[in-house]
This record gives C-alpha cells, sequence and structure tokens, in this order.
C-alpha cells in the first residue's frame, strides 16, 4: 500500500468515526432534549432514527467488530466534550481535555499501527467415532 493509499484510508476512517459520533452524539442529545427538557416530540422521533444511522456507520469501516468500537470509544470522549461545549455551552476543564488527549491518542495506536497478520484459528479435528 502506498502513501497515498494510507493517507486515504486514515481520512477516511477518522472521517466514519466523526460521522458516527456525530449520529450518536447529535441523536442522544435530541433524545436528551425531548425527555429532559420538554422539547417537543418530534425531536424524540429524529434523534432515534439518527441513531439508527449511528448504528450503520461503523459497518462501513474496515476492521473487526471489538477494534472499531474500542477505537470509536475514544472519538466518542472527545466529541462529547465538544458537543456540550458547543451547544450547551459547557466548556471542558484542563483534566477533561488531558483525558481526551490520552484517550485519542491511545485509540489512535490501536487502528493506526501496523500489525503482523493474525495466524488463523487453529482447526480442532473431531474425534473419529469408535464403531
Amino acid at each position: 500500500m502506498t502513501v497515498k493509499n494510507n493517507a486515504v484510508e486514515v481520512v477516511k476512517t477518522v472521517g466514519l468515526f466523526l460521522a458516527a459520533g456525530v449520529c450518536e452524539i447529535g441523536g442522544g442529545w435530541l433524545v436528551w432534549k425531548w425527555r429532559k427538557d420538554g422539547w417537543h416530540w418530534g425531536y424524540g422521533i429524529l434523534g432515534s432514527l439518527i441513531l439508527v444511522a449511528y448504528g450503520i456507520i461503523p459497518t462501513l469501516q474496515d476492521n473487526d467488530f471489538g477494534r472499531i468500537y474500542a477505537v470509536y470509544g475514544g472519538f466518542f470522549i472527545v466529541l462529547s466534550f465538544l458537543w456540550g461545549w458547543a451547544f450547551d455551552g459547557n466548556r471542558p476543564d484542563k483534566w477533561d481535555l488531558i483525558g481526551s488527549a490520552i484517550a485519542l491518542t491511545g485509540v489512535c495506536f490501536i487502528m493506526f499501527m501496523p500489525r503482523k497478520s493474525a495466524d488463523p484459528p487453529p482447526v480442532i479435528a473431531p474425534e473419529p467415532s469408535p464403531l
């Protein structure tokens, strides 16, 4: 794989994580506003539909379920603080920022560090029938 292809893959991967985060946080926020702040029930429906999109977006990633959702967790932390700041005025403090940076750094190691190909699982032969 060339450097250009690697850069394209990184941009695609990060873009999908950002899209998933916006859908999860935005959809959840709309449901929250409906339930907690008395917004019209239509916001709850819209938020629920957006949450369905969140469930679909990670399937567009080219990796296994566990790794994708683990890595997404770091993006979720950062995006949650940014959303709260932008839409609710809750500015993150220095510990929020430090924790977010640690989480995002960690998930970048998980997602983007080169790995050896995994060995296939061992094949266990069935026991011969005692006939």
